[in-house]
């Protein structure tokens, strides 16, 4: 096991910024108006103004760029929008600029989803989107079931990974916000209060197994529901 104490925080920073990692040793700490960034050659943090229009939600650190989500609507009606920013640089003659994802293509993918987050996804460039699918684009239309939308970083196009079957989503209907977490291949974790268990989408499950529920949580299970990382790992050190 190997640790390192990364440059002191300020107390700010500690309490409202968002942190993200990823397997090259890189940090970054994303708030609305600033982020802090460092990797393992550093001592200290570049310090860079996001010039977010939001706060950032469920964002990611994948290869060289980070990604968020922001809602860009008014206090009546959400509007969701992907923003990144490259960080090959990790000097200060080249700060890190955010700006939106977006492609005349996509259409409407933003607007088809209750409370959108996004999740790692599997082997390869990708990114996946989950939440509630609306059954209409009405202010407060029900939602049908849960979507999984991949987006492959490569060639920058959308598909369906996936969605929730009614039998599962039936759980998840009474509830109006509901947890998602995963990072491990494309396995995602979808929880709720009140349900008492967790329901799994594995994609690299055999066919007609890729939903299933994880029963016999331990009784103070309560952390668990709001998410876990799935990438904890012991690597071998030389």
């Amino acid at each position: 096991r190997t640790f390192r104490v990364l440059p002191h925080l300020g107390s700010a920073w500690s309490r409202h910024g968002s942190v993200l990692v990823d397997s090259e040793d890189r940090v970054m700490v994303l708030t609305e108006l600033a982020a802090l960034y460092c990797h393992r050659n550093t001592t200290t943090w570049l310090k860079f103004s996001s010039n977010l229009p939001s706060k950032p939600r469920s964002s990611l650190l994948i290869n060289d760029s980070a990604f968020a989500l922001c809602d860009v609507g008014s206090p009546w009606r959400n509007r969701w929008k992907l923003f990144s920013c490259t960080i090959k640089s990790t000097t200060t003659s080249v700060v890190p600029v955010w700006s939106p994802l977006d492609r005349h293509e996509w259409g409407d993918v933003f607007d088809v989803l209750n409370r959108p987050r996004l999740v790692r996804g599997g082997h390869g460039n990708f990114i996946l989107m989950v939440g509630g699918l609306k059954s209409s684009f009405a202010l407060n239309a029900p939602c049908s079931t849960i979507l999984v939308l991949r987006l492959d970083l490569d060639n920058l196009r959308w598909d369906e990974a996936a969605r929730m079957p009614p039998e599962m989503f039936r759980a998840f209907r009474e509830s109006t916000k509901f947890k998602v977490f995963g990072g491990a291949g494309d396995m995602v974790c979808f929880s709720a209060k009140r349900i008492g268990k967790l329901a799994l989408w594995d994609r690299r499950a055999s066919e007609g197994h890729e939903w299933r529920w994880i029963d016999n949580l331990p009784e103070n299970g309560k952390g668990l529901y709001r998410g876990f990382v799935f990438e904890g790992r012991l690597n071998a050190v030389p």
